[in-house]
């Protein structure tokens, strides 16, 4: 565990905790009446929850993305396949 620390909350219950947390988002649990516990936490959208819901998209995108890193990349699209297509469904 860390450094303890003090404080008095002002007239409207709020305190001070310091920099390296400003503008973090905080989840605050109510244990006791006389203990309270903080965590920083991260907000997903949630029109994105879905992912983080789903175990088999999340592995998906997750070895993509390791994939990618890896420059493990697929070859593009042919432009020129594409436009001699898209000239035959025109005729």
């Amino acid at each position: 565990m860390g450094a303890t620390l003090t404080k008095t909350a002002d007239a409207k219950g709020r305190i001070t905790i310091g920099p390296q947390i400003a503008n973090r988002l905080i989840s605050v649990t109510k244990v006791t009446e006389a203990e309270y516990v903080l965590k920083l936490v991260r907000a997903i959208p949630e029109d994105e929850a879905w992912l983080y819901e789903n175990p088999k998209a999340l592995a998906s995108v997750r070895n993509g993305l390791r994939q990618a890193r890896a420059g493990q990349l697929s070859k593009g699209p042919s432009l020129t396949a594409d436009k001699k297509l898209a000239d035959q469904l025109r005729e």
